[in-house]
């Protein structure tokens, strides 16, 4: 019936909807460090299936395709694409870009681990070092008073040079952790995600060791948010949009014309 090809092309106006909010956070968020692009999900609803595929038509027969009439569409679920953003160098000493796999553990205000692949550290009042929003980093690092450089190797060993010293002095090691699935980490805002159970339990280990990728000093990793293809999608999502519009639309006609002709 008409009623139900409109119930049928207004799930579809719901799911394009979804997507359009998932490009367009894609788009606001191109400049963001560190920000993996999210991809929008579809799958099929129910189908009213009015026949079998195998059904008898006649005594030797049988129907060899089934009569199933589909009831719409929805989002199943949106993910993060974790390729690799490009790095743009900043000659800041306590940027840090993840070359490769892995997150950077932070300890946020709950007291639960955060991950996050922006790179952007500062140190606090105390010389340890801390996100852009002064929460400290996992395994913590002080920094000494009066260093006069900081040295972060490609393995994760921060180091600084000290007044008078000969050598430069170690003073901890930075760690990544990875995940099973990434895919499955809850992305909470602020450039944090959290582990889940679909993720998977947190494997640490320091940097270019164990699959995991390595750091480079004074870069930052950059969104991987592809303008040109974010912009064809949302064309894509805008027509599939207006078409499924129309569709009630006809569907409305249709009816509009039973009700006046019996």
């Amino acid at each position: 019936m008409s009623s139900d090809a409109m119930h049928v092309a207004k799930t579809g106006l719901n799911a394009q909807q979804t997507r359009m909010q998932v490009i367009a956070n894609n788009l606001a968020n191109v400049n963001t460090t560190g920000f993996k692009r999210d991809r929008a999900n579809f799958e099929t609803l129910l189908y009213q299936n009015i026949r079998p595929a195998g059904a008898q038509t006649s005594e030797g027969t049988q129907l060899t395709t089934p009569l199933s009439v589909g009831t719409g569409v929805r989002i199943v679920n949106t993910e993060k694409l974790y390729s690799q953003g490009g790095l743009a160098t900043t000659d800041n000493a306590l940027d840090v870009a993840i070359d490769g796999q892995g997150f950077l553990q932070v300890l946020l205000p709950d007291g639960q681990i955060g991950y996050t692949r922006d790179g952007a550290l500062s140190r606090n009042a105390e010389g340890t070092l801390t996100t852009a929003s002064g929460y400290v980093v996992q395994p913590e690092i002080q920094i000494p008073d009066g260093a006069q450089e900081i040295i972060i190797s490609a393995d994760g060993i921060v180091s600084v040079n000290m007044p008078g010293a000969t050598a430069a002095e170690e003073v901890g090691q930075i760690t990544l952790a990875a995940f099973p699935n990434p895919r499955g980490l809850n992305p909470i805002g602020e450039n944090f995600v959290v582990e889940s159970p679909a993720s998977g339990p947190a494997v640490v280990g320091a940097p270019y060791t164990d699959g995991m990728g390595k750091l480079v000093q004074g870069a930052l990793e950059q969104s991987n948010v592809n303008v040109v293809q974010e912009l064809v999608d949302m064309i894509e999502t805008q027509r599939a949009y207006e078409v499924n519009s129309k569709s009630i639309s006809a569907s409305d006609e249709m009816m509009r014309f039973l009700s006046n002709k019996l």
